[in-house]
């Protein structure tokens, strides 16, 4: 029999750049377990694009069935898409599935009338089976994770959790779609952990077949995406898989992984052996990249979490891990966690940031349907935002205005020291000032503030540094600015610095021409808090800093 259409799979991304694998798991779904005369398309978009691009994306396909994966980041645009779809299309009928309804499928289905089913939990299985009795026009009942509108009321199902590897989704039509986005894997699905505000523990851990996850390594290493995101939520949670894997990886570079292709892995740093880190050492630089969930360095904080945590332990992994210069080390920090107040918080930043990971992610708690944190308000008190992604607005141990100063600390962090554009300037200032970095990053996250309500350039941001900082007694501001000089020429290809870093030297012309290289772009400047000069070539870039090599001569 000819395949006919007759459902289509709708994922909205946060970003262009990202590239969802949940539609294409639902579409492997399809080809594996739907009779033969059922098929499906997948049609992407993103959230920052107009509705009514999306809206003819979509009926242009004129759906039979149309099915949205749900998200924090997307549910708003997809609860607006409902109403105009079904007005323009009457008889489509609505699936929606993911972590954002699969939790509350009685609620959807009150809310909604459109939505016509909710899965919960894994769907490939159950939207297969879903397709198949609305094409028969049978009946949902008996298909796991599927609730839906009955004559006696909702029926709401348990999300499902199935016990055997999913479909593969990397299909030739996938690979023509992913041009060069970030490609994301999945190796296993669940987590060991049961933390009370994530969603990842729920159902038993479960790790696909390696020679699979080996295969769709090369797969996706040789697909022309630069980045290759597990999304296995603790990757080493099984540590002699993970490290087989890694070696894997680290073997092949090169040869069947081409050079510059990127691996990240959300890892947990205290479960890191030392067999597996010397591994890592072995790594070429820019390879791997790890994320690394520290949430809070309070271990009652931690406990009253269930988060289970070797806190020295996971020091020394990060440590031991960004010390070898050849791995990007990002690590988290959660804002709003029980009984952590302004000082514990400040407590738990200043130790994070002394390990050196490459960024420093402070985020903000999430009240996520299905946690444990959500169903036991008792337990876990606060009050946060009723619309996605339901951060917290205050708790017992942070007022509204103690959340308000950590969002400045955000911005300050993620401007200063996220960047990579400030390393040897905030080396500095510590090293000048003897500031507490929570204490610092707050401070001029006020500047920052008001900064960019008139629009805030990277160049604004240099000279407000440069005004900041260079006012303190105890901060040089001649050895500021080169500090600054040294950072823009590193960082930044143009090759030119900031109005504000420009000092005005008869003798610098003549620098500049005995410098200069036929070569390719330079970068050149003079320093003033010592007789030299520096120049920097824009090529082999470092992979983990993302700096290029700067030269000092002396003069």
């Amino acid at each position: 029999m000819e395949r006919k259409f007759t459902a289509l799979i709708c994922a909205l991304n946060s970003q262009y750049i990202h590239s969802a694998l949940a539609p294409w798991c639902l579409l492997a779904g399809v080809e594996r377990y739907c009779d033969e005369g059922i098929s499906a398309e997948v049609v992407e978009g993103n959230v920052n694009e107009d509705l009514d691009v999306i809206l003819q994306r979509i009926l242009e396909h004129e759906p039979r069935v149309l099915g949205f994966s749900c998200y924090i980041w997307n549910i708003r645009t997809v609860r607006k898409l409902i109403p105009i779809i079904k007005s323009e299309c009457p008889d489509t009928v609505i699936i929606l599935g993911g972590p954002e309804v699969s939790f509350s499928a009685r609620e959807i289905l009150s809310d909604e009338p459109l939505v016509d089913y909710v899965i919960s939990g894994e769907g490939e299985r159950p939207f297969a089976m879903l397709l198949g009795a609305i094409v028969r026009g049978g009946s949902a009942e008996g298909i796991p994770g599927v609730s839906y509108r009955r004559d006696d009321g909702l029926y709401i199902a348990e999300p499902h959790f199935s016990d055997e590897d999913p479909p593969n989704p990397y299909s030739e039509k996938y690979f023509e779609r992913l041009e060069n986005r970030l490609a994301y894997l999945e190796t296993s699905r669940g987590c060991p952990f049961s933390c009370a505000f994530c969603l990842s523990g729920c159902g038993k851990p479960r790790f696909f077949d390696i020679e699979r996850a080996k295969q769709d390594i090369l797969l996706l290493a040789g697909s022309g995406a630069r980045t290759v995101k597990l999304v296995d939520r603790t990757f080493n949670a099984n540590r002699k898989r993970a490290a087989e894997l890694f070696a894997f990886i680290i073997e092949n570079y090169g040869a069947k992984i081409p050079e510059g292709v990127c691996f990240h892995f959300e890892i947990a740093g205290d479960l890191l052996d030392e067999e597996t880190l010397e591994l890592l050492t072995g790594a070429p630089g820019g390879l791997i990249q790890f994320e690394i969930g520290i949430q809070s360095l309070n271990g009652k904080t931690l406990a009253a979490v269930s988060r289970k945590t070797d806190i020295e332990r996971l020091k020394s992994s990060i440590k031991r891990l960004v010390e070898t210069g050849n791995i990007h080390v990002h690590v988290d920090l959660i804002a709003g966690l029980p009984y952590e107040d302004l000082e514990s918080f400040a407590e738990s930043f200043n130790g994070a940031y002394e390990l050196g990971a490459h960024m420093l992610q402070l985020g903000f708690l999430k009240l996520l349907r299905g946690s444990a944190m959500h169903g036991n308000p008792q337990k876990y008190p606060g009050r946060f935002s009723e619309d996605p992604p339901y951060e917290v607005l205050e708790t017992p141990w942070l007022s509204a205005c103690d959340i308000a100063l950590l969002r400045r600390t955000e911005r300050a962090l993620n401007k200063l020291y996220n960047s990579g554009r400030f390393r040897r300037a905030l080396a500095y200032i510590f090293e000048r000032t003897g500031a507490a970095p929570f204490e610092l990053f707050t401070a001029f996250g006020g500047q920052i503030e008001d900064g960019e309500k008139a629009g805030l350039s990277l160049d604004a941001l240099v000279e407000l540094v440069l005004d900041y900082f260079g006012e303190k007694e105890e901060i040089d501001r001649i050895t500021l600015r080169d500090m600054l000089v040294c950072d823009y020429l590193s960082t930044n290809a143009s090759g030119q610095i900031p109005l504000a870093l420009r000092v005005e030297d008869p003798e610098l012309k003549r620098l500049k021409k005995g410098l200069k290289s036929g070569k390719g772009r330079r970068g050149i400047a003079r320093l003033y808090s010592e007789p030299c000069a520096v120049f920097v070539d824009y090529k082999d870039k470092n992979p983990v800093t993302g700096e290029y090599p700067l030269t000092k001569i002396p003069l």
